[in-house]
């Protein structure tokens, strides 16, 4: 199995969760109620897909937990030039 780099993992997370909100509001789906996380708190699991540069993959916070350190962090304006 290759090595995912962090930064692409946090990347892909955060374009998840921008992706999730319109989505649910166009399905007329509830929003669902906001995290409540503070600093050093766990993450909670999630799921998201990646590039390899063949096809899609899927990867989870889950599959680190335990194995790995793990740095989720978000980035505002990352990747947008400006």
């Amino acid at each position: 199995m290759k090595r995912i780099s962090r930064s692409w993992v946090v990347a892909m997370a955060w374009l998840a969760v921008v992706a999730a909100v319109p989505l649910a509001r166009a399905e007329g789906k509830p929003e669902p109620a906001p995290m409540t996380l503070k600093v050093g708190d766990a993450a909670p699991d999630f799921k998201l897909q990646y590039f390899d540069g063949k096809d899609l993959k899927d990867v989870s916070l889950s599959q680190y937990r335990g194995k790995s350190n793990v740095v989720v962090a978000f980035y505002i304006f990352a990747f947008t030039g400006g």
